[in-house]
């Protein structure tokens, strides 16, 4: 019987993954309050990282979404003082803006994978997968039977795509990841367990009614929303409205409110030619103290230091850095 021939371990192509990677000559970029400017490549809004170093990262936040996968030995991340031990064969997903830290064994590697979420944002229908992105996914094939393989197959073919600078590769990489949303999506509508107690063909219809609520919301967070209103709107008391909201998004209708309008403030801060008074009133916050509140305790900075601190760092991107 011919034996098998195995596959070498991914540290023996270590070499090839750090040069793909030298576009970028410097650390980690951390401003004040934790936020860590994320590094793309060259022209992209992608960063896949080869990661070996037997580091510690402490806790911060960035705007990009995150994803780990261990490829040797173990890897742990705290989100939300929740700890999650990640192990090769597992794919974590940290959403964007929750402030995490990491910890890594004295040995071992794991890809990182940095996606800029912005181009999503405003297709129609991609407001049904925020509320999955409000706290961090850890797929296994335990946890999510139905999708793992498929899931799991797209993280890799991205990670083929990017470090073998493959023509269209952000294209090939953007597309990938919208499917992977698609199939995130699909397993919560098929979850049975979403609205618990309640009757398949029942849970369903609820689903349909929440969908709409989330596009309703994705188009008019600008305006004043009305708990009352929007609850009548799909047939629902308030209290029992607000209840489900809860069950499906994991927020309570003013704090996903708010957190949608954050959101959208993050992009607006990136336009130089909008005024912060401006930003506040296109986010949908009613004046610029409420704004400016708002923002510093979901961010730990005002909007003008948030502002500041990426202006920095795309002065800093745009220093050409001769490769090794």
């Amino acid at each position: 019987m011919s034996s098998v021939k195995s596959t070498p371990p991914i540290s023996e192509n270590k070499d090839f993954y750090y040069t793909v990677n030298s576009d970028t000559a410097r650390p980690r970029i951390l401003v004040g309050t934790g936020q860590e400017l994320v590094q793309y490549r060259q022209d992209t809004s992608i960063r896949i990282w080869y990661n070996d170093l037997p580091v510690d990262y402490e806790t911060h936040w960035h705007t990009a979404m995150e994803v780990i996968m261990p490829m040797e030995n173990w890897y742990e991340a705290i989100v939300r003082d929740e700890s999650f031990h990640i192990v090769p064969g597992d794919i974590f997903m940290i959403p964007p803006g929750e402030m995490h830290s990491l910890k890594a064994p004295e040995t071992g590697n794991r890809f990182v994978f940095l996606f800029d979420l912005a181009p999503f944002t405003r297709l129609h229908g991609f407001a049904g997968i925020q509320p999955l992105l409000t706290r961090p996914i850890h797929l296994t094939r335990a946890s999510y039977p139905n999708i793992y393989d498929d899931v799991y197959q797209m993280m890799v073919q991205m990670r083929n795509e990017y470090f073998n600078k493959n023509e269209f590769s952000e294209l090939t990489i953007y597309s990938l990841l919208l499917n992977l949303f698609v199939k995130l999506g699909t397993n919560h509508l098929d979850n049975i367990n979403l609205f618990p107690n309640m009757r398949v063909y029942k849970q369903k219809e609820y689903v349909d009614k929440f969908n709409t609520v989330m596009d309703y919301i994705d188009s008019h967070y600008m305006d004043e929303l009305n708990l009352d209103d929007i609850a009548a709107s799909i047939g629902f008391s308030k209290y029992h409205f607000s209840r489900l909201f809860k069950q499906y998004t994991n927020y309570t209708f003013c704090a996903y409110i708010t957190h949608r309008r954050i959101k959208v403030a993050e992009e607006l801060l990136e336009q130089p030619d909008l005024s912060i008074t401006e930003v506040a009133l296109q986010s949908g916050f009613p004046s610029i103290s409420t704004f400016n509140r708002v923002f510093k305790q979901a961010k730990d900075c005002t909007p003008s230091e948030y502002r500041e601190k990426n202006n920095q760092y795309n002065r800093i991107s745009n220093v050409k850095v001769d490769s090794p």
